[in-house]
């Protein structure tokens, strides 16, 4: 069923060209080829590296890895990078056998998947992890369908390659109408190892920055007024920190091929196609476009939507969406630019084999301005500092203002109708959370019971992330629910960057102004100086974590643990 190594130098080298030569795309997994599969059907062949069925069995083990001619480590599934596309269908059972060929200990986390809570696959919360050179079986019934992906949970796994898609058909009905599909997975590498680049933040967190400011951008008029940079300067902040690591690192990939190696994807005129975007970075957000060819959103975290046009979107790590376009006879190029500039990822959509389409260029960086820090212009001026304000006049509740708490946003601003960092002054349709409507109503229309406010918090400058000011390895107590309870969760922002925010176990409704009909996510970004909330049905009993998705800042103390109690057989 599957090759436990396979060389990255040939198979790159190979697929060089559009959509890659014959003895290329025998190395790649069958899904993250060329592909010219027309709409899925259960009852077909599903490729190579495809694994589907009641019984699947992965393995985790080292593989080299090479990209533009340079050759690193990876840890991977099955040999590949991506790891295999796993396909369910709602209702079915499933077993999945993983085995740990590593030194240390592994694990893999089914992200968006509603199971129980020992199968989530994170270690030290729902289970042991898998120790080195045994196997672990994960069992649990599909009960959903939709876009989602697996990841490892242990260590900084993630960052080298153990990332995949996993796909889940509908048991009957499928709402969005499509004639071919993609399964589109962006992704960062970097030849550093993420303990190196986690080590280089620590020491120095504008490490990475690809652009700093300079005199000679001040002078042309870019960037942030003289005193604006005076205000951030007494902050000890950077208006450019929109990325912690950049270009400078990192390679952006789609489907584990590079933007010289521009994966394609065929299509024949006039069809519709779906693309299923999954977000894999470690720490990539990623502003994500097709020039020329107009967007409908029909999916978001794997739920299904009332369809939406736009004409581009910005995907934070963990995030999926499922978009349908319906292109003409011509090639495009599918961009996914980094939130900083400071790269891309790119692929190519192609009635034929061998086509492309020109590139954009780079849009100029954006940088943070004072609405970011929870505050406009004209409360500015009334403070000598932000640092000042925030910490001595505007304490949250329950947050400590220790050295690892940087600032308190004192005006946070319900940023849920953002279009995102640096999409704010674009001329065309950008998608917003506002925009997204559940295509079915919650299940649960119960006003929640009570609110949960979480603050989001750090340091840049000693490159602590926590919440409520206390990281992980400080928290004393869990975010305890009742079992069924009706809850609330409000997310403020107090740093600088956004954060895209995971919930293990539980799709949310997002409050949008939608009622009824609010989006279901698993996955929320966070936008600096702004808050979100969601509601949720506290029906999972167990333990689930609670955590900011770019890895980094996970590693570095973003994380908790929400505790739903009764467990099953316990006395109520």
């Amino acid at each position: 069923m599957f090759r436990n190594t396979i060389d990255r130098r040939r198979l790159l080298q190979g697929a060089a060209t559009a959509g890659g030569g014959t003895a290329a795309a025998l190395l790649l997994p069958g899904w993250a080829r060329a592909q010219a599969h027309h709409h899925h059907d259960a009852t077909a062949d599903p490729g190579r590296d495809v694994l589907s069925g009641e019984h699947i069995a992965l393995s985790i083990a080292h593989t080299p890895f090479t990209l533009g001619g340079r050759t690193g480590h990876a840890v991977t599934v099955n040999g590949t990078l991506p790891a295999p596309l796993i396909r369910l269908r709602e209702g079915q059972d499933v077993r999945i056998a993983v085995t740990n060929h590593l030194d240390e200990d592994s694990s893999i986390h089914w992200h968006g998947v509603l199971l129980p809570f020992q199968m989530d696959g994170v270690p030290g919360i729902s289970f042991p992890g898998i120790r080195p050179h045994e196997t672990f079986t994960y069992e649990f019934p599909v009960r959903q369908a939709g876009t989602y992906w697996y990841h490892s949970h242990s260590g900084l796994q993630e960052a080298v390659g153990l990332y995949g898609p996993l796909v889940i058909d509908p048991a009957h009905h499928d709402p969005v109408a499509y004639d071919r599909e993609h399964v589109i997975v962006l992704s960062d590498w970097s030849f550093l190892h993420p303990h190196t680049i986690m080590r280089k933040l620590k020491q120095q967190p504008d490490y990475f920055q690809a652009e700093p400011e300079t005199l000679a951008r001040l002078l042309a008029g870019k960037g942030p007024s003289a005193a604006e940079r005076l205000r951030w300067g007494r902050m000890r902040m950077s208006p450019a920190d929109i990325a912690d690591v950049t270009g400078m690192a990192y390679s952006y990939l789609v489907n584990g091929h590079g933007p010289d190696e521009a994966w394609t994807g065929l299509f024949t005129p006039g069809e519709r196609v779906r693309l299923r975007i999954v977000n894999a970075a470690a720490m990539t957000i990623f502003n994500l476009r097709i020039p020329g060819l107009p967007l409908g959103v029909v999916a978001a975290d794997g739920q299904d939507v009332q369809p939406v046009a736009v004409d581009e979107l910005q995907i934070g790590p963990a995030e999926t969406y499922d978009l349908v376009v319906t292109p003409g006879d011509r090639a495009y190029t599918l961009f996914a630019e980094t939130v900083d500039r400071s790269g891309y990822a790119r692929a190519t959509l192609a009635p034929r084999a061998g086509m492309i389409a020109p590139v954009p260029a780079l849009r100029e960086r954006p940088t943070l301005t004072m609405r970011d820090m929870g505050m406009d212009h004209g409360a500015m001026a009334g403070h000598a500092g932000m640092r000042h304000a925030m910490r001595d006049g505007a304490n949250a509740p329950g947050v400590a203002l220790n050295p690892g708490v940087e600032s308190i946003a004192p005006m946070p601003l319900d940023r849920t109708g953002d279009r995102g960092l640096g999409l704010e002054g674009v001329d065309h349709r950008v998608l917003t959370y506002t925009d997204l409507a559940a295509l079915s109503p919650m299940a649960d229309p119960r006003p929640p019971a009570r609110q949960i406010e979480i603050h989001l918090t750090g340091s840049m400058e000693r490159y602590m992330w926590s919440f409520d000011g206390k990281t992980f390895s400080e928290q004393s107590e869990p975010i305890r629910l009742a079992r069924n309870e009706r809850v609330r969760f409000k997310l403020v922002n107090d740093t600088m960057m956004t954060h895209p925010i995971h919930l293990h176990g539980f799709f949310f409704e997002l409050v949008n102004g939608k009622g009824l009909h609010q989006p279901r996510k698993h996955t929320v970004n966070v936008l600096p100086g702004g808050f979100v909330r969601f509601d949720l049905t506290a029906d999972a009993p167990g333990d689930w974590a609670f955590h900011c998705h770019l890895l980094m800042h996970m590693h570095a103390g973003m994380f908790n643990v929400v505790t739903v109690r009764p467990l099953d057989g316990d006395a109520a």
